[in-house]
This record gives structure tokens, C-alpha cells and sequence, in this order.
């Protein structure tokens, strides 16, 4: 690394943080060698049990048995709300930030917990027991939240599937878990337009026959359908409900929740996560990622039906009674410098978004932070993919003015929580890297024949031993969770991304592992080519694929957003192809390049790269799941353009 590219730990962060370096250091070791002792602890430390366990830690890896804490017993509601309210009643649990930027209210633990249950007897009263699916199909409010929790009050096992699906991505989610009650709105603000979120579940429940209830939360006011013998209205419902309801007591191994992520072929994986470890690794990680101090007010800007909602919007700050932002807007409406407003309105101390968010700003300049101070800021997080190092040094020096620190989480919907992440006082920064493994994690680097590469190395990154917010199976089909996650690599966690290690130790990932390059023979990292191309002036994103080459094996093909005001031009394509073999060297040619006013995302802001391999291939016949997709007309004109574009 360059100098200017490493930021050490500042003596006046780590004299306030949780950890410092040499604590990191000492408490990782006894995490990796003592880690039953080390999660006992944690489990003591941050949980209530009605009934404590038999066994800490009964794993298997090779065989799929993921057990932690068996035979102890909980609730998860218990635990973010109700043991809070002896002393913390009238804190404030959630801030929700209405899309209109007028708009805003609180919710305080008591509240909460009082909507909660009268929810939870709601869904008792039409027949929700313990083990039964709830499916959640809401736009962000603050009901969303409100709604898992209650699930969870009763056992239910809860499926959030984000509000902008399609019918049919709703209708096959619905039918593998087989939900017997839906909770969605009848509509759904996003900017300047209204989602007609009731029309879609009318939709899917035309092709599937498992919902018997369908709960309907009125947000927008607009004119709906209405089947009377299974539509009801939540404010009439809730009007009527009693306001306590008994917890519900679970074993640690209980279900929680189901939560969907897309294949490249075939149906959605049905990611199950239980009780006791999820909810202990999602408030250990929030703790220490996020340096959580009483009294912070914490922003992730994630929607709740993603991951990265799940852990770090409800369960882990809930667990920790901390205040979050819950935000039903987006960050260009009404202008561009509604997250620095938001920020500044609520006094936020803690900022999670998504890399896709930040380069989204930064190609808009700085104008839009000048109207705001961001003065309460102590934390920026980053999730969700990779950041370049480009949008990490706009992110630090102009959203943070140098004032803040850096965690650039890497983790997934299966891990529940952080797997790599620098930690706040205790590990130096470099930008654009994941550095070191949280706490009881222990990554491998393999080579393609599966051996365990040792010191600077660059392969397949595997985790060792399993933890306790790992994924427990994949609902109703255990074998294709063992077949994705665990046989690839027999006694491993099998992530799916490349990764390489420094000289430091330190872990930076390259992607996913079909996005690693052989061009000639040459293995080349999808994202060092973009964070190089990113650092041209005229470039906002960039989207690196291989293409079937007859001569090289793969070529490089570049899908490249510019910056504002910059007009695309056969020049311009000659000068970033040039700038990329100037800084990377000659053997970094790319071959094609293709200009993408918007790269295909999915609603959380992941480039979705197998649809862009999908196209620069040609291979249009069968483009698998794209329910996920946040604008389908980006693929689309893609395609479209990719037709007029002379493959060499």
C-alpha cells in the first residue's frame, strides 16, 4: 500500500473505544483458541435465558449440524424489547424518517412494546401458532420492524420479502415457506412515485393458495382491491387488540427467520437463521463494529427486507437499546442531499450504507454536502459489497471531513452478521480492504486444489469453524445447503468470494469467485480493474465481466457509468483503456467497453455481475432469477445496446 493509503488508529479514537489495538489483538487469540469459553461469555454478557443451556457448541461442519447454546431456552422479543423497559421505557427505540422529508416520528421501548403485542395477539386471534410461516411484504416502515418482532414474540417464524418484488417472486416465496398470513400495505412511497404493493399481493395470491389472512397496513391512502373474506385492515385490528401478550419461550435452536436470496438458476435459497445465535452474533457485532456507546443514535439506511435490515436495523441495535434512524425514503429525493439533512436532523452519530450509495453522491460532487455540518458523525460503515478505494477516500475525507472512522463490513445473508470488519480503534485503516476477521472468526485462503495458502496469498475465501450467527440450513432443503456451503470444500464454510491477504495480514476481497478473470493465462481481479477505472475523472461506476474470447480464453468487457455532464464517445473509450494499461501494465487490455447509464442492481444496490456476464456473452435465452432487480429497464437497455456492439 501507498502511505497516503494507510490510516493508522488515532490515539484519541482508541482511548475511547471499546477496544484498542493490543485488546483486539489479545481477545481475537482467546476468541479462535477457547471458543466455546469465548461465546459463553458473550451469551452471559448480552442475552437473557429463561433456562440455560446444556452445551455451547455441538458443530459438525462436514456433516451440516450447526448447533449453539442447545437445550437453553429465550425470546427474541424479550430480549429487544422487554428487558429494556425497566430502566429505558421512555427511550426511543426507533426515529422513522417518512419519505417526505416532513415527516417524522418516534417510537419509544414502551410503545414498541406495546404495538408489538397487540400485533402478536392479532396474529394469535387468526391462528398463528409457534412454527408458523408469516410472510412481511412492506415498504420500509416502521410497522415492518413492528411486525417481526411480533412474529417473534409467538414463535412465529417470520419471511420478509422487500416491497418492491415482483407478484411472482412474492407468489414462489410464498409457496416454499408456505406462509399462512400476510402482512403487507396497501401502497408504498419511493421518491416521487407510490408502489402499488397491495396490487401485488393480490397478484401472487392468485397462483398460490397457502395465505389465509392478509393483514393490510394503510400507508398511502390509494384505492386498493379489497377481498373481504381474507383482507383486513391493521388499524381496525389493532384498535381492538390487547396490549400485552406472554412471550413465547423458544429453544435456542427454534427458527427465527426464513430470508431469501437469489440463485443464478433454479428457485431462491430459503436462508434459515434461529434463535439464541443470530440474535447473539447480530448484537456482539453491532457492539463492537459499530462502537456502540449508550446514547448514539445509529442510521443503517439498508431497507429491513434485506440482511443488513435484519441485523443492524432491528435485532442488533434492539438488543443493544440503542435509537435507530429507520428511513422510508431514498437518498435523491426530494435532491441529493437528503442523507447529510437526515443526518444533521436526528443528530446521527452512526452511518451504515451501501457502496452503490456512496458512488451514487460522489457522482453528484460536493455541492450537496455543502448545505450540512454532519458535525454529529462518529462512525461510517460501508455495506453490502466492496468499496473502491475512490468512494472510501470521498466517504472518509468529504462525508466525514477526516474526523471519522471507516468500517468497511464484509459479510453476507447467510453469516448474519460481520465476518470481516475493521474495528474502531483497534484496527488501522486501508482503504478499499475488509482488513481483519471479527471476533471468533478464523478465514482461510485456499488454492484451487483446496489447499490452505500461508502468508500473502490470493484464492478462495473459506471460514474454518463455524460461529454462532452462521446460517443453519436451507428451509426444507438441507442437502442443498450442505451441497452450496459446505461440500465444495470438505470441513470449510464455502463463501463463494475470492479474497487476498497482505503482507499485514490484512483481507482484501476480489469478489465472487466467477468474477476472477483468466485472460491468457493471466488471473485477473474483476475489482481491481474497476476501483482503477473508478479513479479517472470522467468515471462513477464501472462493472468489469469476461467475455468468451476465441484468442485470449476470456476478454475483459467494461460496463461504464460516467460522471455528470460527461458525454460518452469512441475518444473516451481510447482513453480508459489506455489508463487502465497505464496503471495497471499492458497485460490489463480491455477489450470492449459498453456505456451503462445504469448497471442492473438488486434492491440493496449489489451490481447483479451474472446478468452483465449474461449479456457481454451474448447469452440472452435463459437469464435466471431477476426478481431481485430494482430497475428492470437498466438490463433491458443494456440488452438492447449490447446488440449494436462489433465483439472482436
Amino acid at each position: 500500500m501507498e502511505p497516503t493509503d494507510y490510516y493508522p488508529v488515532p490515539h484519541a479514537v482508541a482511548k475511547h473505544a471499546n477496544l484498542d489495538a493490543n485488546d483486539y489483538q489479545q481477545l481475537y487469540q482467546y476468541s479462535i483458541t477457547h471458543p466455546e469459553q469465548f461465546w459463553e461469555e458473550q451469551a452471559k454478557a448480552r442475552l437473557s435465558f429463561s433456562k440455560s443451556w446444556d452445551t455451547v457448541h455441538n458443530s459438525n461442519l462436514s456433516q451440516g449440524k450447526i448447533r449453539w447454546f442447545e437445550g437453553a431456552q429465550l425470546n427474541i422479543a424479550y430480549n429487544c424489547i422487554d428487558r429494556h423497559l425497566k430502566k429505558h421505557a421512555d427511550k426511543v427505540a426507533f426515529i422513522f424518517e417518512h419519505n417526505d422529508p416532513t415527516q417524522s416520528y418516534s417510537l419509544t421501548y414502551q410503545q414498541l412494546h406495546e404495538q408489538v403485542c397487540k400485533l402478536a395477539n392479532v396474529l394469535k386471534a387468526y391462528g398463528i401458532e409457534k412454527g408458523d410461516r408469516v410472510c412481511i411484504y412492506l415498504p420500509m416502515i416502521a410497522e415492518a420492524a413492528i411486525a417481526m418482532l411480533a412474529c417473534a414474540r409467538i414463535g412465529a417464524i417470520h419471511s420478509v420479502v422487500f416491497g418492491g418484488f415482483s407478484a411472482d417472486a412474492l407468489a414462489n416465496r410464498i409457496d416454499d415457506c408456505q406462509a399462512k398470513v400476510m402482512i403487507t400495505s396497501d401502497g408504498g412511497y419511493r421518491g416521487n412515485k407510490i408502489t402499488p404493493v397491495k396490487a401485488n399481493v393480490d397478484k401472487a395470491l392468485q397462483h398460490t393458495s397457502y395465505i389465509k389472512h392478509v393483514i393490510v397496513i394503510e400507508v398511502t391512502k390509494t384505492p386498493i382491491d379489497w377481498n373481504s373474506e381474507r383482507d383486513i385492515w391493521y388499524h381496525h385490528v389493532m384498535e381492538k387488540a390487547n396490549n400485552d401478550c406472554p412471550c413465547e419461550p423458544m429453544q435456542a435452536e427454534d427458527p427465527l427467520f426464513i430470508l431469501y436470496t437469489s440463485g443464478s438458476t433454479g428457485k431462491p435459497k430459503g436462508v434459515l437463521h434461529t434463535s439464541a445465535g443470530y440474535l447473539l452474533y447480530a448484537a456482539t457485532t453491532f457492539d463492537y463494529t459499530f462502537d456502540y456507546h449508550e446514547g448514539d443514535i445509529f442510521w443503517c439506511t439498508a431497507d429491513i427486507g434485506w440482511i443488513t435490515g435484519h441485523s443492524y436495523c432491528v435485532y442488533g441495535p434492539l438488543a443493544n437499546g440503542a435509537t435507530s434512524v429507520l428511513f422510508g425514503g431514498t437518498p435523491d429525493y426530494p435532491d441529493y442531499s437528503r442523507f447529510w439533512q437526515v443526518i444533521d436532523k436526528h443528530q446521527v452519530n452512526l452511518f451504515y450504507t451501501a457502496p452503490t450509495a456512496i458512488r451514487s453522491l460522489m457522482r453528484q460532487g460536493n455541492a450537496p454536502l455543502q448545505t450540512t455540518s454532519r458535525q454529529s458523525l462518529r462512525i461510517l460503515g460501508s455495506v453490502g459489497e466492496p468499496i473502491n478505494p475512490e468512494a472510501w477516500h470521498w466517504y472518509y475525507h468529504h462525508v466525514g471531513q477526516e474526523r471519522c472512522r471507516v468500517v468497511d463490513t464484509w459479510w453476507q445473508t447467510e453469516t448474519g452478521g460481520h465476518l470481516l470488519t475493521p474495528l474502531p480503534g483497534a484496527t488501522p485503516l486501508k482503504p478499499g480492504c475488509a482488513t481483519q476477521p471479527f471476533l471468533g472468526i478464523q478465514p482461510a485462503i485456499l488454492d484451487t486444489d483446496g489447499n490452505e495458502c500461508q502468508g500473502a496469498c490470493e484464492g478462495i475465501l473459506v471460514i474454518k469453524q463455524d460461529w454462532p450467527g452462521m446460517l443453519r440450513s436451507i428451509w426444507q432443503n438441507h442437502q442443498r445447503f450442505i451441497d452450496t456451503y459446505l461440500a465444495p470444500y470438505k470441513g470449510y464454510y464455502f463463501t463463494g468470494d475470492g479474497a487476498k491477504r497482505d503482507q499485514d495480514g490484512d483481507y482484501w476481497i476480489t469478489g465472487r469467485m466467477d468474477d476472477i478473470l483468466n485472460v491468457s493465462g493471466h488471473r485477473f481481479s474483476t475489482a481491481e480493474i474497476e476501483s482503477t477505472l473508478v479513479k479517472h475523472p470522467a468515471v462513477a461506476e464501472a462493472a468489469i465481466v469476461g467475455y468468451p474470447h476465441d484468442t485470449k480464453g476470456q476478454g475483459i468487457y467494461a460496463y461504464i457509468t460516467l460522471m455528470n455532464n460527461t458525454q460518452p464517445s469512441d475518444d473516451l473509450k481510447k482513453q480508459l483503456i489506455s489508463y487502465v494499461r497505464q496503471k495497471m501494465g499492458p497485460i490489463y487490455g480491455i477489450d470492449l467497453i459498453q456505456w451503462a447509464p445504469n448497471l442492473p442492481k438488486t434492491r440493496s444496490g449489489k451490481i447483479m455481475r451474472r446478468l452483465l456476464r449474461k449479456i457481454a456473452a451474448n447469452k440472452l435465452d435463459n437469464l435466471g432469477d431477476t426478481s431481485t432487480l430494482a430497475d428492470s429497464d437498466a438490463l433491458n437497455n443494456l440488452i438492447e445496446d449490447r446488440q449494436n456492439i462489433e465483439t472482436p
